[in-house]
Formats: structure tokens, sequence, C-alpha cells
């Protein structure tokens, strides 16, 4: 039983509730998969509004239904590229704050990387080595780590 000041329980959000959201939430678990293959998939959570008239409040969660970070706005992607850099940003500061490692690395800097549009292409890019071991550079397509395991 919970205490009335507690805020009501997240649900699983069913497959095509938000479509946008589900198609990026599937390339970003690829690259999990890819790169941490012990942690399960990511899912989609989904919290009551506060207030009545107010849309419900969508959050990227591990896999055993932790979040940290801001929600998903159901209104906000205009197509599937944007929900993917949206969902990318979520799944990141989740995994980072609630795994406590950044997400994902790149194997040739052991640096983590973020997500960034290339010539229209959602890519993962990594900062390189600020000791002068290497530029900057795009290390592969969001959804596309699993190729890449090593340098």
């Amino acid at each position: 039983m919970r205490a009335p000041a507690d805020p009501p329980e997240a649900r699983p959000v069913s497959r095509g509730e938000y479509p946008l959201w589900d198609a990026a939430l599937a390339v970003l678990n690829e690259d999990l998969a890819a790169t941490l293959p012990e942690q399960g998939p990511l899912r989609l959570l989904a919290e009551p509004p506060c207030e009545a008239g107010e849309p419900e409040r969508v959050h990227v969660a591990l896999d055993d239904g932790e979040w940290h970070g801001g929600h998903l706005y159901p209104e906000a992607p205009e197509d599937s590229a944007q929900a993917l850099a949206i969902v990318a940003d979520a799944a990141q500061e989740t995994v980072a704050e609630c795994l406590w490692r950044a997400w994902p690395l790149c194997a040739e800097h052991d640096l983590g990387m973020h997500a960034r549009d290339v010539e229209g292409l959602l890519s993962w890019w990594c900062a390189g080595s600020p000791s002068g071991g290497g530029p900057g550079h795009i290390r592969a397509a969001v959804g596309a780590l699993d190729g890449l395991r090593g340098p």
C-alpha cells in the first residue's frame, strides 16, 4: 500500500502507443545489446499526468524499471530522426545515472560518445583524446555499434 503523497506507479508502455519512441528505442537497444550485453533492453514507462488534461510522462527506463532524467514529450518529435536523437539522449542519461557509467564508449579512446547529426544521419561521436591520442571522430551510426567492438 502506498502513502497518499507517494507518486503513482509508472506503467509499461505497450508497443504501438508511441510508434516514434518505439522505433527509436529499438535502434538504441541494438547498440545497448552490442556494448552492454549483460544489460537487458531499455523500455518505455509512463507516469500518469500531474494535472488533469496533461499528457502522461513517458521515460526511457532500464529493464528493471529504473530511470533518470526528464520525460519524453509525446508531441515533440516531428519525425523518426528527431525521435531517435531525443531517445538517445534520454537513454544515455538513464544508463549514466542508474548504472554509473558512460555509454556508449569509444573503443579507441575509452570515452563516452554522444549522438550527433552528421549529414542527416544520427551518429555516435567521440571527442578524441585530449592528451594527443587522436582527434574527435564519428564512430558509427546510432544503431550500428554491433560491428565495432574494438578499435
